[in-house]
């Protein structure tokens, strides 16, 4: 659709030089007047010519009419006035013969782009605590994360994947005074980060009664901080049994990373920070605390050092992206993290503008909303989690009796299984705009009914079966049915799609895409024969309708991070 909407907006342009060569339109401007209007009767695509009136002196239905005479464009059957509209049908046979060239004609897949050859862009998400669960608070960060990481490396950009473990703080000491109080070697290594969890929330739990733990927990921390052998070891077992546990939901999700430096890779880097900010007359002293003050730009204090020396996280960040362009060198540096800490990035990006890092600019916080388990918010501490493990093991289990009964021949098949039951989980939390906070129903998510992944996978799976039993055709290209042409249509639509995704770092518009072709295309195969069509011709068109569509969605979802077998 893009390519024909270009031609459209040439063919006007080419009419309104020889108006008025001096009319001051272009191209890239009159492109976005175009539209798709409510009902099909009335065209296929609309050009509104209410802002091209005042420049050339005359109303919009006059304009309108001496555009549409005469009006020649490649792939339009028809141009016709309607008020102030010039409304355009497309000459489908032609349509459709581009579109099957572009989808399937090789080279780089429909719908990408070149935009990003030669640049680079760095990717900080999923970043978990270590030592605590991989709940459904964390989802969020991380599917959203890495369906941006794959939209940018299909728009051409080279990505480099950070996961910013949470691997530093107070937290670890009342984790070592849980662990030698109460713990156990022979458990955490049987148990791994579950009996961790445990050990967390008894510290909390008994710090009721005990206020000196967390006394304790602070000593152990600095005790942390200044390398004391025994304590740092006992950290870094923490780390390892951590990602040790993470990998396995990453490996269920198709995720790796490139790296794993969490706070505590940048610990030594925050000095020169700070030492910095006092150079450049930034730093000031509040009540004891280090701070950078950014009441003039309408944000409270950037807070660098605690009263006691340490420093915060601000610190840990500025000093991660200094690294990072260091290293890097990156065009665009990406953080998906929840919205609760919009203000906290947009502090630190300040202070980064203000130390003269004119690359602060290329920063791009990504928020998203809350997530709450059927109304209760998430915490740790209290034990109220819903880990994704086990959610992706319910929904697993469920995928798997669903397809138990619908194709018996599939029975047992653990790999398809699995993409279907974490599949649906991934689409239940794409599928929604990511600033919305979300109630989490496992039941909803579960749904296999309706507007889900497994709808979507279903659908690419009868795609694939449908191939493989098409024979070889010639290739054919002629008038189609409504139903073809509103197929077609919206299989055109998706590199524009993709383009509104990346531009708004809005994985849902292409959840909701993959749905829209879902629909239209199962109205096509339910009022369409395909292999059993009389005619040749409409038979060979119509398995193209098929190819394409098989395509499409396969690149909608490897988008969106849901896998796609071919059979379920």
């Amino acid at each position: 659709m893009k390519e024909l909407k270009n031609n459209i907006v040439k063919a006007i342009l080419k009419k309104l030089d020889e108006v008025n060569p001096d009319h001051g339109f272009h191209a890239e401007e009159l492109i976005q007047y175009l539209e798709y209007p409510p009902d099909d009767k009335m065209g296929d695509l609309a050009f509104p010519c209410f802002r091209l009136s005042k420049a050339l002196r005359k109303a919009p239905p006059m304009i309108a009419a001496s555009l549409a005479e005469d009006f020649l464009c490649e792939g339009i059957a028809k141009a016709e006035a309607a008020g102030p509209y010039l409304n355009f049908r497309i000459d489908r046979a032609r349509f459709f013969e581009r579109l099957y060239e572009n989808i399937t004609g090789g080279g780089k897949p429909y719908g990408s782009k070149t935009d990003g050859e030669g640049k680079t862009v760095v990717l900080d998400y999923s970043s978990p605590n270590v030592a605590k669960p991989f709940h459904i608070g964390h989802l969020g960060t991380t599917v959203i994360g890495h369906s941006l990481k794959k939209m940018h490396e299909f728009a051409g950009y080279k990505c480099i994947g950070v996961n910013h473990l949470g691997d530093w703080g107070t937290q670890f000491g009342k984790l070592t005074v849980a662990y030698r109080k109460w713990g156990d070697k022979a458990a955490v290594e049987d148990k791994g980060i579950d009996e961790l969890v445990r050990l967390y929330v008894k510290f909390h739990d008994e710090a009721k009664n005990d206020p000196g733990l967390e006394d304790e927990a602070r000593a152990a921390f600095t005790s942390l901080e200044h390398g004391d052998p025994e304590i740092t070891a006992l950290w870094r077992w923490f780390i390892d049994i951590s990602i040790t546990e993470y990998k396995k939901t990453y490996k269920q999700l198709d995720i790796e990373f490139d790296y794993y430096t969490g706070e505590s890779f940048y610990t030594d880097k925050m000095p020169a920070v700070v030492e910095e900010l006092k150079e450049k007359g930034l730093l000031t002293l509040d009540d004891g605390a280090s701070i950078v003050d950014l009441e003039q730009y309408g944000m409270p204090p950037c807070l660098i050092l605690k009263r006691d020396g340490s420093t915060l996280y601000p610190t840990r960040d500025i000093a991660a992206a200094i690294y990072r362009k260091k290293t890097f060198d990156f065009d665009k540096c990406i953080y998906v993290t929840s919205a609760g800490q919009c203000l906290h990035f947009a502090q630190w990006f300040k202070v980064l503008e203000l130390m003269g890092r004119e690359w602060y600019k290329d920063l791009v916080h990504v928020p998203y909303g809350t997530v709450s388990l059927n109304g209760e918010k998430l915490a740790t501490r209290t034990g109220n989690v819903v880990l994704l493990k086990d959610l992706f093991a319910e929904a697993i289990e469920k995928a798997a009796a669903i397809m138990d009964e619908k194709n018996p021949a599939l029975k047992g098949n653990k790999e398809v299984a699995e993409a279907v039951g974490v599949g649906a989980v991934v689409f239940y939390y794409l599928s929604s705009n990511r600033m919305r906070d979300i109630n989490f129903v496992l039941e909803d998510a579960l749904n296999f009914d309706g507007n889900t992944g497994p709808y979507a996978q279903y659908t690419y799976a009868r795609t694939c079966a449908i191939l493989k039993k098409a024979e070889q055709t010639e290739k054919a290209f002629s008038d189609q049915n409504d139903d073809e042409f509103a197929l077609a249509k919206t299989l055109s639509l998706f590199p524009e799609t993709f383009d509104a995704a990346l531009h708004d770092y809005e994985p849902s518009i292409i959840t909701r895409y993959a749905l829209d072709l879902c629909a239209a295309f199962n109205r096509f195969y339910h009022n369409c024969k395909v292999l059993s069509a009389e005619d040749g011709t409409t038979k060979a068109q119509r398995i193209e309708l098929v190819e394409c569509t098989n395509k499409v969605l396969a690149s909608a979802l490897e988008l969106i991070c849901v896998k796609h077998p071919e059979k379920i």
